[in-house]
């Protein structure tokens, strides 16, 4: 977490060819995202877009995102984290966007340039058209900071009890891991993530997740390798484990992706873990969420998120009876 008003983060030169652009997801209190509409005669124009602007000459991300929240939208943001850097070429120009998370700020929003504004349920997002840019940005808007894979269990009864004590305590991305489940067990286990607005994704492949009418597919690094393309689905994950797999995720369209092991894990005895050094350096510029999975839960979420983490992905820490909400200093 970032306190504006400290000591500027200044970000690497980009080429002279690249726009580099600072843009804000910003939050209000009731956990609604501020959009803006572009001008018709602008590139890009009247679509939706996260509020920002380019980068001055010599001047840092952070204050490039604080003097164009104000011009723009009248606000200062007073505490922000970095969240992803999106790199994209159109036709016409190369940009890159450096995306902060802004929880806290002083003032209130208006459209100071005339251009309209809304503040949106981050899964109301997909009813607006969007720059191509902005694409990964409304996945991690839209993403929590928790992500369960589902584990061991006794009976069907057992697995949706356990399911539907996740859900009662605030998870709302899960991974449906459970290869012997019934697909009558798999289909009720979606009705009940989407009943309670969670994402569910199927660890299997593509047919499969459709079959249980799953929201997306969660990819294994072996069948990551065996895609040609991206899967027809909302939501396509894939688990990682060093900067090959990661950069052929970003290849074949993957919405996010889990990279581990970041810690030692009992249930990978002979994995050598990556550590939260190495961990931040790849996620560092990677275009898309990010979660840490490997021995972390909910203690390792503030870490997680300074190494530039979406968040945690976790069986034992979250297939349990824990609570899962994050504490407010870590958000």
């Amino acid at each position: 977490m970032t306190t504006f008003g400290s000591t500027p983060i200044t970000a690497p030169e980009p080429a002279s060819e690249v726009l580099h652009v600072a843009a804000a997801a910003v939050f209000d209190a009731a956990g609604r995202v501020l959009i803006a509409q572009r001008r018709v005669d602008v590139h890009q124009g009247g679509l939706w877009e996260f509020p920002g602007g380019k980068l001055e000459p010599g001047e840092s991300v952070e204050a490039a995102l604080s003097r164009e929240l104000w011009e723009e939208l009248h606000i200062r943001p007073r505490h922000a984290r970095r969240m992803i850097r999106v790199p994209f070429r159109y036709p016409e120009r190369h940009v890159l966007l450096d995306v902060w998370r802004v929880d806290a700020y002083e003032g209130e929003a208006v459209g100071r340039e005339g251009q309209p504004i809304r503040w949106v349920e981050p899964r109301a997002l997909d009813d607006y058209a969007f720059p191509a840019a902005n694409l990964p940005i409304v996945n991690a808007v839209r993403l929590p900071q928790c992500y369960l894979v589902t584990g061991a269990y006794r009976s069907d009864s057992d697995f949706l009890e356990r399911l539907s004590t996740a859900l009662a305590r605030g998870v709302r991305l899960v991974q449906l891991r459970a290869p012997k489940a019934s697909p009558a067990l798999l289909r009720e286990a979606v009705a009940r993530c989407r009943r309670a607005g969670a994402i569910s994704l199927y660890n299997g492949t593509p047919d499969e997740a459709v079959a249980v009418g799953a929201d997306g597919v969660h990819l294994s690094a072996a069948r990551l390798r065996a895609l040609t393309g991206r899967p027809s689905l909302r939501w396509v994950a894939a688990s990682c484990h060093d900067a090959e797999e990661l950069r052929l995720a970003e290849q074949r369209g993957a919405d996010f992706v889990v990279l581990s092991p970041v810690q030692p894990t009992t249930s990978h005895p002979g994995a050598v873990p990556l550590g939260w050094s190495r961990f931040a350096e790849l996620v560092r510029d990677y275009p898309a969420p990010v979660y840490a999975l490997g021995g972390v839960g909910e203690g390792e979420l503030g870490q997680a998120l300074r190494c530039r983490a979406q968040g945690i992905a976790a069986i034992r820490a979250l297939w349990g009876r824990q609570g899962i909400e994050p504490r407010e200093s870590e958000r």
